[in-house]
């Protein structure tokens, strides 16, 4: 159902984290395919994508170019972009399932609730009052489900963009998007 999607440069500890957190949805199902696509790392980013089983290729350039790489080269219907480091809370299969149940006749995109690792359930609460009230704008750190072919429509990630995962939530805008009562969190630095 789902191709995941991460572009990579030197991001071999922060991958880790992020590959570890998508298991529980490649054992529901959800998860198709993961896809790493590589700016030319000089870590072992390689490395954990392939003891994962992630398809990794290396794209030279832009971000942009290695985002549209990845959707280009997946083969599910829907796609899940995230950054390395970001870690899914433990129940996102079955909230990300039911958005995609929901979206099928009406094509919507997907974020995940920001999270703070280590935040407590009042701060978590005011943080999603605070989102809803003032209409706070999806982040990329958030992740992003889309359909491909949404994604296709809107042309992509824009290689022109600045910041070209900023871009496409922009264009996308907050009346097609939904942000997902799952949380996405920034993971902590691994100590060496």
């Amino acid at each position: 159902m789902l191709s995941v999607i991460i572009a990579t440069l030197d991001s071999e500890r922060a991958l880790v984290q992020t590959l570890a957190a998508l298991v529980s949805g490649a054992t529901a199902g959800l998860v198709s395919e993961v896809l790493v696509v590589d700016g030319g790392s000089h870590d072992d980013t390689a490395a954990v994508a392939d003891i994962a089983g992630c398809n990794f290729t290396v794209v030279e350039g832009s971000l942009a170019r290695r985002l549209k790489a990845g959707a280009a080269a997946a083969r599910a219907p829907w796609l899940l972009f995230l950054r390395p480091g970001t870690i899914l809370d433990a129940d996102w299969p079955g909230e990300a399932s039911r958005f995609l149940d929901q979206s099928a006749a009406n094509p919507r995109v997907a974020v995940f609730r920001r999270g703070i690792p280590g935040q407590s359930a009042l701060r978590d609460a005011l943080s999603l009052v605070a989102a809803a009230a003032f209409g706070t704008r999806p982040r990329p750190e958030q992740g992003l489900i889309i359909s491909k072919q949404l994604y296709a429509q809107l042309g992509g990630h824009r290689e022109a963009a600045a910041d070209p995962e900023a871009d496409l939530l922009r264009r996308i805008g907050r009346r097609q998007s939904v942000t997902l009562a799952t949380a996405a969190s920034a993971a902590r630095q691994m100590l060496d």
